[in-house]
């Protein structure tokens, strides 16, 4: 174990959480161990801002909750305490013991595995030294103490941010095998820390992609929000493809469309991605609603013309079929939450409201929350389509500034 002192570490005290702070020196004075832990470490060193504060300590979870009224317990395969505060959630974990086993039988009566490796059930504590080899990345294996502000290395962290390596604690292998989504980790962290992925913990990456299709479809969609969302989305998307792993995760990708269809899905896929992106730093535009809303559109449109040519119905209720469907299908495939599939409906219907629409000064129009999302999917569709009437819409929206006036 490296021991950086204060005076060697760039750490400053004010950048931390005051709530997090509160929190480690309430279990320090109860008399547990506690330390800063994993991302937040690491962006401080970076001179990033921390998106949250991670605690680890030797306090059982049933301990912690009798320490913080505001408390509560999560998770099943590891249980967790999450400590609510107004502004922010500080996640605590207790150190968990190390395990140096690759068989399917956990010697550990806590701890349970799948047939492919996957860790179904882990709640066997530890010591500080044996937590560091059960979390995934080195440059996230960081304990920073409270108390002499130190921060404590054992797995050559500080040496790989500063060489810009991503690399995980173990056999990458067995490591991916525990838990597929450390796969999607690696490359969200190499593309938006901007470091390259280490040679061993690169090389299983195609071979064990197909795991991901054991996660729960929830958590990969949380894991979608995470990769694409965060400014970092065409990049993320292409290095996903490199290796495999969007299709897991967009796995209508692999659907056969028509010609044209195909061609006009790929190419909203990476519009979108570039325009989410240009509006990351801003935090205006809804990302969720309008990514699946666009990736979606196209798979809508081959659904319509199916039933347009099969069914020999008219347009509206072959869009009324055709959105049901799509909805109902991929809320289950990609796991969108119902909040997001309510949105995606309301952008798709503004299109054809929109498109029709010859007064272009109506409040009701305007007023809607989510109609700057669907006029930037019209905005993509024109390009992508190059359709005259798409641009002359945008053109008259535009002539009256609609379209610039407000932050989508």
């Amino acid at each position: 174990m490296k021991l950086i002192i204060k005076k060697n570490n760039n750490i400053s005290q004010r950048k931390i959480s005051k709530n997090s702070i509160k929190v480690l020196y309430r279990l320090s004075k109860s008399g547990y161990e506690a330390y800063l832990v994993g991302g937040g470490v690491r962006d401080l060193l970076l001179g990033k801002k921390p998106k949250d504060f991670d605690i680890a300590t030797n306090a059982k979870p049933n301990e912690i909750r009798k320490l913080f009224k505001n408390c509560r317990l999560i998770g099943r395969r590891f249980i967790i305490a999450h400590l609510i505060f107004k502004s922010e959630i500080i996640e605590v974990s207790t150190f968990r013991t190390k395990n140096n086993h690759t068989d399917k039988k956990s010697p550990y009566p806590n701890m349970k595995k799948s047939n492919n490796g996957m860790l179904l059930v882990d709640n066997t504590f530890g010591k500080i030294e044996e937590d560091v080899y059960r979390r995934d990345l080195t440059i996230n294996a960081l304990y920073y103490n409270i108390q002499d502000f130190s921060i404590r290395d054992y797995v050559g962290g500080i040496k790989d941010i500063k060489m810009k390596i991503i690399r995980l604690i173990g056999d990458a292998e067995t490591r991916y095998r525990e838990d597929p989504v450390r796969m999607l980790r690696v490359i969200r962290f190499s593309v938006q820390l901007h470091m390259h992925i280490d040679k061993k913990t690169e090389a299983p990456i195609v071979k064990l992609s197909a795991l991901l299709k054991n996660i729960p479809r929830a958590r990969l969609f949380n894991e979608s929000i995470k990769l694409f969302c965060l400014g970092y989305g065409y990049l993320t998307y292409m290095r996903l493809k490199k290796y495999s792993l969007i299709y897991p995760l967009l796995p209508f990708l692999l659907n056969k469309f028509s010609k044209k269809n195909t061609n006009f899905l790929q190419n909203i896929i990476i519009a979108c991605l570039k325009k989410v992106d240009s509006y990351s730093s801003h935090h205006s535009m809804r990302c969720p609603s309008f990514l699946f809303a666009s990736l979606l559109w196209y798979p809508l449109k081959e659904k319509i013309q199916i039933l347009l040519i099969k069914k020999k119905i008219k347009y509206l209720k072959a869009y009324s079929i055709s959105v049901h469907y799509i909805l109902k299908k991929y809320s289950l495939l990609l796991g969108i939450p119902k909040n997001i599939l309510i949105n995606i409906e309301k952008i798709w219907n503004l299109q054809t409201e929109i498109e029709k629409k010859k007064n272009h000064e109506t409040k009701e129009t305007k007023k809607n929350n989510i109609f700057f999302q669907a006029l930037e999917l019209i905005s993509l569709r024109s390009r992508i389509e190059n359709k005259i009437e798409l641009k002359k819409i945008l053109f008259l929206w535009n002539k009256k500034n609609v379209f610039f006036k407000k932050k989508y």
